[in-house]
């Protein structure tokens, strides 16, 4: 069997893996890449494989870098199964469409106003499209190893990252490959933990905090602190925020505050249509949640939803401290955008980063001390306070993925160090060599190994 890395390798975006064997080709993650330009011009480019010749796309969870990519696959061919676990499926029918729509608004609004270098800007694909690839998707519970055509064999564990999210064991001819997706942290407060895992032949694990630990602090003494002391300048609090699972886990820590009496009055909007579906579906699937179903009402109310794009500009508009929670979580798009626009050039209000930010992105950007950054064509200078939130990231740190690793009885007979920029993957590699003494590789992009 031959593994090929065409993405999630020397970056966190963009994961798409390569199995190929007598049985023919599956595809485990089919992520867009986001980011630095040259790396964004891959989802332009024309997968090295054919896309009518992969029989099934493995998913293992929802965000946009590891299912993104899935209405380009199916618009160029791809007729197989999209496997997934059931939160997954329903993440990504509204993920998918929604980055479609998105993309659709974004591409009429850059021909409006001019501002893009190609004429006209296009959507890399549309709502119609999105929609078009959900009759693929098959769900499979966790614990249930299904056949897949060919004699290969999937398997989900839960991986703790966000609702749906699964470590995938693949299994074909005796051999096990297991992919992490992304690990999440214990000890979430609403995602079910992440499963232990004893053994397998072939490991991918990612990367993403390979050279970092989370702060210990309280995330809600931090948030506190930072919401009050802006208050006190009468600014605002713009969260940028990735729809599925972190737009959630800050809702909850808010609702928290509020229930102890330690929050401001001040209002709270959750602006992302997007993020106001993925709420919603935390009651559709309790049974991959913490929360009960009173929590889960609580945590859904304590935000005031923004639909329309008139409301969401009448928040701009607003006087005083507010919060405003909006999608994407990196400020790569979506309707932050504009709130960046409006609030990031005052000193009094605060930009409250929640999650990691991928190198050329924008929030990569303002984290470095950026003092403007491009929006729409034109440049917005950065004088509100900028601020992050690492305790809420949903990605185990290194010493937290060395934990879940002891888990193994056995070691892996080869493990690939994936989903990291290039300085964590190589710390994360020596700390796992040197810990446990497995044979490591952190491959490049589109480079090929042989699972024998």
């Amino acid at each position: 069997m031959r593994i090929t890395f065409l993405g999630g390798a020397g970056t966190v975006t963009g994961s798409k893996y390569l199995l190929e064997d007598g049985w023919g080709k599956a595809l485990v993650d089919c992520g867009l890449y986001q980011g630095f330009k040259q790396l964004r011009l891959r989802n332009w480019s024309p997968l090295p494989a054919d896309p009518k010749s992969i029989g099934a796309v493995i998913l293992t969870h929802a965000h946009l870098d590891h299912s993104g990519y899935l209405p380009v696959l199916a618009r160029n061919g791809f007729q197989g199964k999209i496997y997934s676990t059931a939160a997954t499926r329903d993440l990504c029918e509204i993920l998918l469409t929604d980055a479609g729509a998105l993309q659709e608004r974004d591409a009429e609004f850059a021909n409006k106003k001019g501002f893009s270098k190609h004429a006209p800007a296009l959507p890399l694909y549309t709502q119609a499209e999105a929609e078009a690839c959900l009759p693929l998707f098959h769900t499979v519970d966790y614990g249930t190893s299904y056949k897949l055509p060919g004699g290969l064999a999937v398997k989900f564990f839960p991986a703790g990252h966000i609702l749906g999210s699964a470590f995938a064991e693949v299994t074909t001819q005796g051999r096990r490959i297991l992919f992490s997706g992304d690990i999440g942290r214990p000890n979430d407060p609403i995602v079910r933990e992440r499963a232990p895992i004893r053994s397998a032949d072939y490991l991918l694990v990612e990367s993403t905090y390979g050279d970092r630990r989370h702060r210990e602090a309280d995330p809600e003494d931090d948030l506190e602190r930072i919401i009050r002391e802006t208050v006190a300048k009468g600014g605002a609090i713009v969260i940028p925020s990735f729809a599925v699972g972190r737009a959630q886990t800050v809702l909850y820590h808010l609702h928290r505050l509020r229930k102890a009496g330690r929050l401001p009055d001040i209002p709270v909007f959750l602006d992302s249509p997007m993020a106001v579906k993925a709420t919603a579906i935390l009651h559709n699937h309790r049974g991959e949640n913490k929360l009960s179903a009173e929590e889960c009402r609580d945590v859904c109310g304590i935000a005031k939803y923004v639909s329309s794009p008139d409301d969401s500009k009448a928040i701009d508009k607003r006087k005083g401290p507010q919060i405003i929670i909006s999608a994407s979580g990196m400020a790569t798009g979506g309707r932050v955008l504009h709130h960046l626009k409006a609030f990031a050039p005052d000193p009094r209000n605060t930009i409250l980063f929640a999650g990691f930010q991928a190198g050329g992105t924008r929030g990569a950007a303002m984290m470095a001390g950026a003092e403007s950054v491009k929006i729409h064509g034109e440049y917005v200078p950065v004088k509100a306070r900028i601020e992050m939130l690492d305790q809420l990231s949903a990605h185990a740190d290194w010493a937290e993925i060395l934990e879940w690793l002891k888990g193994f009885e056995r070691p892996p007979k080869h493990t690939f160090i994936t989903h990291g920029e290039p300085a964590a993957s190589d710390a994360l590699r020596h700390r796992i060599e040197e810990k446990f003494g497995w044979k490591c590789t952190v491959p490049d992009y589109r480079d090929t190994a042989e699972l024998r």
